[in-house]
């Protein structure tokens, strides 16, 4: 079992890994939310547990980003704030558990677990994306494309997944830069069609079959 922590508080920090690791767990520490967020990019993890009161970077938002990329994983909130709102606040922004700072090793290791094995749960049932021969597992974040790996970065990913789940849909640069970039169109700015063009050299390029296509005037296509 891998687990990602993210708490700004060495001195808990090292009690949890050492704990984390007696057990024969393997644990990455980070000690901000933009440190947290990077970690998780950079491999998948059974569990994540978030401090709240993050620099950088708060818990909620950084579960709010953890969820949107990946929905089945598993997230603790380990704070001091023990107030319905604060809690309310938690599960709203996908946490699937809350534990209330100061609390006993052993309940924590307990609720990893059971995060850890509803987690396996989903191994059987992992949501793939499929447009002819390309393919995009959710869970996994992976994408290949007859059999061959490709790889994307965080934004690519989001950005094929969106059109993905969207596929045969034409959908506009409004909903993309709303969607995926999570801001309001700028009309005086190409990021979108630039991200397109790295989209279409990692998926498209090679191959007879076009998947990506752009709607002249509104935006873009992913059909097969």
């Amino acid at each position: 079992m891998t687990i990602l922590l993210v708490e700004d508080e060495a001195g808990l920090a090292s009690f949890i890994q050492k704990g984390i690791e007696s057990e024969g767990y393997d644990i990455k520490v980070a000690f901000d939310g933009l440190m947290g967020q990077r970690l998780f990019d950079q491999q998948p993890f059974d569990v994540v547990v978030l401090d709240v009161n993050l620099p950088l970077l708060n818990g909620f938002e950084l579960c709010r980003y953890i969820k949107q990329h990946s929905p089945r994983q598993a997230v603790m909130m380990l704070t001091a704030l023990d107030g319905l709102q604060d809690k309310e606040s938690g599960f709203g922004a996908g946490a699937d558990d809350y534990l209330v700072k100061p609390f006993e090793f052993r309940e924590l290791l307990l609720r990893i677990r059971a995060l850890a094995r509803r987690g396996a749960g989903y191994a059987n049932q992992r949501t793939v994306l499929r447009v002819a021969d390309l393919e995009l597992d959710t869970d996994a974040r992976t994408v290949t494309r007859a059999g061959r790996r490709i790889e994307l970065t965080t934004r690519e990913y989001s950005l094929l997944e969106y059109l993905l789940v969207n596929k045969g849909k034409k959908v506009s640069r409004i909903d993309i830069a709303e969607k995926v970039w999570d801001l309001h169109f700028d009309t005086n700015t190409n990021i979108i069609d630039v991200y397109m063009n790295y989209l279409r050299n990692k998926v498209d390029k090679g191959f007879d079959q076009k998947l990506l296509h752009t709607v002249v005037g509104f935006g873009y296509l992913l059909q097969g």
